[in-house]
């Protein structure tokens, strides 16, 4: 078994594709910011949650142990759904990309792609370290 086939690193696996698609589709819409009529386009929220019982893991759950914890119970997002964005600004040509917006969408991603793999690499150094291999 490859370490690559475990569950875990299946779902960080997937999470770095979608970030990887989200960047495409934010730079696209970027590109076509002053494009008359262009609508710009988002993926859905990704769900480790829906990621995990793809993967046949349903026994990992969260539970909450205190009434101020934030809610654990979470949404059902379809993967790398893509969705027309809820703009509202419409410039007159009827573009609804608001630039500024993308490229902070684009900064997040970039932000979020870059701890998936931090975390993805330095488990992987772990498991190493636990076999003696490091």
């Amino acid at each position: 078994m490859s370490i690559s086939d475990l569950p875990l690193f299946q779902a960080l696996g997937q999470k770095m594709k979608w970030h990887q698609t989200r960047q495409s589709l934010l730079a696209e819409n970027v590109a076509n910011a002053e494009t008359p009529g262009y609508r710009g386009r988002d993926l859905k929220a990704y769900s480790f949650s829906d990621q995990m019982s793809a993967l046949k893991m349903s026994n990992v759950s969260t539970r909450s142990t205190d009434a101020q914890h934030f809610s654990v119970t979470g949404q059902g997002a379809d993967q790398f759904g893509v969705q027309k964005m809820n703009s509202f600004e419409i410039t007159p040509e009827g573009n609804q990309v608001v630039l500024e917006d993308e490229m902070m969408k684009v900064s997040g991603n970039q932000l979020d792609y870059q701890a998936v793999t931090t975390l993805y690499t330095r488990s992987i150094k772990l498991i190493r370290t636990a076999l003696g291999k490091a």
